[in-house]
């Protein structure tokens, strides 16, 4: 394996999400003091906390996503938060079933030796290209 993208997961369940659209605040769109970020409707004559026709929809439990792919990456696996390259080690044997993902506040420096060793590894990192490029061309 050359490189972490390589190393492809164990199997691929197709992601199906019932509503990407976000869910909006009653009214978000009238006023401007109203935030868009879903607050739940409690007014006694709220017509969308009534559920009428044409109003805005309220988040229920059906919107849900499959069991099988929730918190799962487009890539096909679930994500791992890693600081150091020793944090890798913990996924060796899970290298199908969980990627690593570098965590922000990791420098330039340790996340070149944490991408090394993955690919040593063979365990794919889903941000192996951040904070790279910059460093790059210096």
């Amino acid at each position: 394996v050359r490189n972490s993208r390589d190393v492809k997961p164990i199997q691929r369940v197709k992601i199906v999400k019932k509503r990407t659209a976000r869910f909006t605040r009653f009214q978000s769109d009238r006023f401007k003091r109203v935030d868009a970020s879903w607050r739940k409707p409690k007014g006694i004559d709220s017509v969308c906390r009534r559920r009428f026709k044409g109003k805005n929809i309220l988040p229920n439990i059906g919107f849900g996503s499959n069991k099988a792919t929730r918190y799962v990456t487009p890539a096909g696996f679930l994500s791992f938060p890693v600081h150091n390259a020793e944090e890798l080690e913990t996924l060796m044997m899970q290298n199908h079933t969980f990627a690593a993902e570098i965590a922000h506040g990791v420098s330039t420096q340790k996340r070149m030796a944490i991408i090394k060793r993955a690919a040593q590894l063979k365990i794919r990192v889903l941000n192996d290209k951040a904070k790279l490029r910059v460093e790059e061309q210096q």
